[in-house]
């Protein structure tokens, strides 16, 4: 049980908000039930998202602390929130791609569902105003949102928790396709995991018959989006 004094807000995004508490080394998070596509152009309010993401981050950011992985994640404190680590989210978001998918298929023309010899490491600029730019190593460096040693430690870190959500929603009989993360700063100044794992930062396909039970249900209209999130989670809780 939280007891704790939940303060102000501090950030307002996309699909989550930010508050304070009388910890200044913790934060609360707060899923929201909005959804947005296409760098919010694409808006809407579905009741109950902000329950299955907050249910569904909270299970895979305790797998990934069995696995040795550090995150910003405390404890699941309600339905919807979460208590965090006070963490400055770094303005990179990293990105895993195991199958071709989405932008990647509409930037080099190439067909959806190819599975990828290995998994490719992007990066892209957190920043809305410019459409999240893809990066390179020199980019990020040049513009001083990273140094080569953090980004190596990003690369490792992300290949490394790719391979253990791989195995872990394959026993759900699930296909991670691709995903986005991000990192942040502790106290400390130690890089540790951030934000969120859920079906909104993760596209996940049946494995028998590459249904898709993620974001793109919403983005491309393809069915209801609490109807494939809710599959994810009952999975999840076998």
């Amino acid at each position: 049980m939280f007891k704790g004094v939940i303060d102000m807000l501090l950030y307002e995004g996309k699909a989550k908000q930010i508050y304070t508490t009388d910890n200044d080394n913790e934060f609360v998070v707060y899923y929201k039930d909005d959804a947005t596509a296409f760098n919010g152009e694409k808006k809407a309010e579905i009741a109950s998202k902000g329950i299955l993401n907050n249910k569904i981050s909270t299970i895979m950011f305790e797998e990934l602390a069995r696995e040795g992985i550090e995150s910003h994640f405390i404890k699941s404190i309600s339905d919807r929130e979460m208590l965090v680590k006070k963490v400055k989210i770094l303005p990179l978001e990293v990105i895993v791609r195991n199958i071709t998918a989405g932008s990647f298929c509409k930037r080099y023309g190439v067909e959806e569902g190819i599975v990828l010899d290995q998994p490719i490491f992007e990066m892209s600029y957190k920043n809305d105003e410019f459409g999240d730019p893809l990066l390179n190593d020199d980019h990020a460096v040049a513009l001083k949102l990273a140094t080569r040693e953090e980004i190596e430690f990003l690369r490792n870190q992300t290949l490394k928790i790719n391979e253990i959500m791989k195995r872990f929603f394959l026993k759900m009989d699930l296909k991670l396709v691709d995903f986005k993360l991000e990192f942040g700063k502790d106290s400390d100044g130690k890089i540790i995991l951030a934000d969120e794992i859920s079906p909104d930062t993760c596209r996940l396909w049946d494995v028998n018959t590459n249904e898709k039970l993620d974001k793109d249900r919403f983005r491309r209209d393809l069915g209801d989006l609490v109807e494939g999130y809710e599959e994810v989670l009952a999975r999840l809780n076998k």
